[in-house]
């Protein structure tokens, strides 16, 4: 049987993610760009500018907030 020369081995889908097998790093990153902006903007946006951890003022320092004390923009947010 000839081996698969494609820098993925699964094939192409639509419902998993490609994996990554060492090759062609371009062509995967932009897969992967693609299926998870298609699962969810709100997730892209997390993996390029982090996770919101909504914060109070606690003595002049800023810590994190208990879960319990969000308001729900807060924890749509995060």
């Amino acid at each position: 049987m000839a081996k698969n020369k494609l820098p993925f081995a699964e094939g192409v889908s639509i419902h998993r993610p490609s994996i990554f097998c060492g090759l062609n790093y371009q062509f995967w990153k932009v897969r992967m760009r693609i299926f998870i902006k298609s699962i969810d903007r709100g997730v892209w946006d997390a993996i390029v500018n982090g996770p919101y951890v909504p914060k109070m003022l606690v003595d002049n320092v800023y810590v994190d907030k208990p879960w319990c004390d969000c308001t729900g923009d807060e924890s749509r947010k995060a």
